[in-house]
């Protein structure tokens, strides 16, 4: 497994690899079974994979957060040469953004509901960085996880935007077996707080039943928001109905159409979020 620091080394391996298929996962390190399924996925739909392993400051609308983040290099390391995959590109602040960033990308009103709501240049940071990604790699698929469900459509925008010639693939949740979705945050709850957080997937779970019999999905996703801030634990962001292409909320499902719950807390002061997407019908 080679891996690369620096831009220049990871596009001189590139330069060297011709036409091979390359399959990017971009990921911010503190991996898990959740990011490996990404590198398994693209070792089979792919002759080389390259993992991105970089903790991205510029998406980060709190320096606490940032802070916080976990970080697990050497871990990170071992996983990714047990996973087979061949190349990974780990590069520092300064040589992904050699000078302060000055460009804005806008994503309309994919960004300006749910986590963009709530993260006021969150997904400004995430164009970013993964349109450096993908013009450093030239990837030929790149692989983003279910979980980030509005972050995957932001960047499906970004492809078609500015005509990159990459094939996105969005890859299924993977869940603890008490359904709480691998999250790299999940590391910072105590095992007090890891025992509350698969009520998200149960509260998750309860809406979709409720509005397949037909129930009011606002009052649906007031009423279990409610029951999970009464808790004590939990501090919903939101817990939303929203069309599954452009994540507008959703009042009246139709028959035979995609929709996604979405739902944000925090807990212990760890902001985790999940999602579902089904069928009305």
């Amino acid at each position: 497994m080679k891996v690369y620091h620096k831009v220049s080394d990871l596009r001189a391996w590139r330069g060297s690899v011709g036409n091979l298929s390359i399959g990017l996962v971009p990921t911010m390190g503190a991996l898990h079974a959740g990011h490996l399924s990404l590198v398994e996925r693209s070792k089979a739909e792919n002759q080389l994979t390259v993992c991105s392993i970089f903790v991205n400051p510029i998406q980060f609308n709190d320096a606490q957060d940032l802070k916080n983040y976990p970080r697990t290099p050497e871990e990170d390391l071992t996983l990714l040469k047990a996973a087979g995959c061949e190349v990974v590109f780990m590069p520092d602040e300064k040589e992904m953004y050699p000078a302060p960033v000055r460009m804005r990308l806008y994503f309309g009103a994919l960004e300006e509901v749910m986590e963009g709501a709530h993260r006021p240049g969150h997904f400004n940071g995430v164009g970013i960085v993964v349109s450096k990604l993908f013009n450093i790699v030239e990837p030929t698929r790149a692989y983003f996880g279910q979980k980030d469900f509005q972050q995957y459509l932001i960047i499906k925008r970004l492809v078609e935007d500015l005509s990159y010639p990459i094939e996105l693939v969005c890859c299924p949740i993977v869940r603890q077996a008490d359904g709480l979705a691998l999250s790299s945050r999940n590391m910072r709850l105590s095992p007090q707080g890891r025992k509350q957080a698969p009520a998200l997937y149960q509260a998750l779970q309860e809406a979709k039943q409720r509005i397949l019999q037909g129930e009011s999905p606002k009052q649906v996703c007031s009423h279990i928001s409610d029951k999970l801030n009464s808790t004590g634990w939990f501090q919903v962001n939101y817990l939303t109905l929203a069309d599954s292409q452009t994540l507008m909320e959703v009042s009246h499902p139709q028959p035979n159409s995609e929709y996604v719950l979405c739902i944000a807390a925090s807990i212990e002061g760890v902001r985790l979020i999940d999602n579902l997407l089904f069928t009305f019908a």
